[in-house]
């Protein structure tokens, strides 16, 4: 074997072990998380806007910690962690704007519009910023915070705050992926009660 051959090949095996100790991305969790709402129309319901009013929910901003799909806990005033193993499936604001839009269609008979379908006619208009959407490392609870802002018809605009906690059995994916479900829920069905029909 030429020398320069057995050098290479000496090199590779030496590497070789190496390969399995270098990770290109962070492991993905066993499951992804997400929310799902208590509050749906049903199947095959017909909605129009020639008899019901119209409303468009728009994804809510986020602060930083809450732009990305991991779940922070609130471990002090000043400090934010993150839950081991747990990530939701999308962004929060995307799933909160979801929820949101199954609820309030369901509770109160209003058309819910996308963007695209609210240039026409918006109807109603809310939006707003998802300050909380995750766990308190102190309290061992899940705690949901929006502050909405809805534009009725005839340009007013209410600002209001919701905030729902749920207790949490410990700060482990499966058990604050429900508390943070069951929390951002209430704060849905508040936020429908509000808004009205």
């Amino acid at each position: 074997m030429h020398p320069r051959t057995l050098k290479s090949s000496l090199v590779l095996l030496a590497m070789a072990p190496l390969s399995a100790c270098v990770s290109f991305g962070a492991k993905p969790p066993p499951s992804l998380l997400t929310i799902s709402s208590a509050s749906a129309v049903p199947a095959g319901q017909t909605m129009s806007s020639a008899n019901a009013k119209t409303i468009t929910i728009l994804v809510p901003a986020v602060s930083q910690a809450l732009a990305t799909q991991r779940v922070p806990v609130q471990t002090s005033d000043t400090s934010i962690a993150y839950v081991v193993n747990a990530q939701w499936v999308e962004p929060p604001a995307r799933l909160f704007a979801r929820l949101l839009s199954d609820t309030i269609a369901a509770k109160t008979g209003r058309v819910v519009l996308s963007t695209a379908q609210s240039l026409a006619d918006p109807g109603a208009r809310l939006t707003g910023e998802l300050r909380s959407f995750g766990v308190e490392s102190g309290t061992n609870q899940a705690v949901v915070v929006y502050d909405a802002a809805l534009m009725r018809e005839g340009n007013v605009v209410e600002k209001r705050r919701f905030e729902a906690r749920v207790p949490v059995s410990e700060i482990a994916a499966d058990a604050v992926g429900i508390g943070i479900n069951q929390a951002a829920n209430q704060v849905a069905s508040d936020v429908a009660d509000w808004v009205g029909k």
